[in-house]
């Protein structure tokens, strides 16, 4: 099988993306892996670290290598937003194939201080795994908000972008361009989409050149999707849009079935609610 490295050069030089769809329990393990062998097309599944607490950290990454090694499979498991250094170098040793490592909160010389040491200590276990830092703020928590922070106060600038790559050695990184975390009530029917500065990334990339990860990512309007891919988003996260296609799946399931009690009964119609969302998502990241 291909390593992380390898898929990301391949598919940044196809000027593709490569879709990172969060789970925390086998619903989502089931629908990500089953709508990417469909479409025939590498995925990333990532755990925050509360979704890493729920599910375990030695547990995802179990289930995640008994995926992959039935048929040399391109899944790859990412630690994502991980705040803290003995975190980060737990899923490291745990055989996590990425590590977002996550001072956006922290003032930026901090920041860059500590990620220099993340990547410093993860490499040390593994050089191949793929070490990402973020910069600039773009809210926390993929769930539904009423209202969402001023984008525009805080993206991130192709200087400081620079700044960061070159002092901390990351291998992606992960700008602030218009981009949030979560979505709005007014989104979750597709009323009001998310919007992006194209030409901020466009900007970032040329200042960078390295690969970079579009984080909040549920709720963007498609053609924004397009531009970022072809601007030089190389990863595009997907969580709260998952999220709702969970609860939605098992409300349907215990309307359509109100006495039934087998979990295997009703857990597939939360399987194919994300599945349908994980595959729209890969296909427009993978083909259009």
């Amino acid at each position: 099988m291909k390593a992380l490295r390898e898929v990301l050069a391949e598919v940044n030089s196809r000027g593709r993306a490569l879709g990172h769809f969060n789970i925390s329990d086998l619903v989502g393990l089931k629908a990500v892996t089953e709508a990417a062998r469909e479409l025939n097309v590498p995925v990333l599944i990532g755990l925050s670290e509360g979704e890493r607490d729920f599910i375990g950290l030695c547990q995802v990454a179990a289930l995640v290598k008994s995926i992959r090694d039935q048929d040399d499979y391109p899944l790859f498991l990412n630690a994502d937003h991980t705040h803290s250094l003995p975190k980060a170098v737990d899923a490291a040793k745990a055989g996590f194939d990425a590590v977002i490592f996550d001072g956006s909160q922290l003032p930026f010389e901090e920041n860059v201080k500590q990620t220099k040491r993340a990547v410093e200590a993860i490499k040390a276990i593994n050089s191949s795994i793929i070490v990402e830092g973020e910069i600039g703020d773009i809210g926390s928590g993929s769930e539904i908000h009423q209202t969402f922070p001023e984008a525009s106060r805080t993206m991130t600038t192709p200087e400081e972008a620079k700044q960061f790559v070159d002092a901390t050695g990351i291998d992606v990184v992960a700008p602030a361009v218009g981009n949030v975390h979560g979505l709005l009530r007014s989104m979750v029917h597709g009323e009001v989409k998310k919007r992006l500065d194209i030409q901020r990334i466009r900007d970032i990339k040329k200042a960078t050149g390295i690969f970079m990860t579009l984080h909040g990512g549920s709720g963007t309007h498609d053609e924004d999707f397009r531009m970022a891919i072809k601007a030089g988003i190389t990863i595009i996260h997907v969580n709260t849009e998952i999220r709702l296609a969970w609860r939605q799946g098992l409300e349907a399931a215990f309307a359509k079935a109100p006495d039934e009690v087998v979990p295997y009964k009703l857990l597939p119609h939360a399987v194919d609610t994300v599945k349908e969302v994980v595959r729209r998502r890969l296909h427009l990241f993978s083909f259009e």
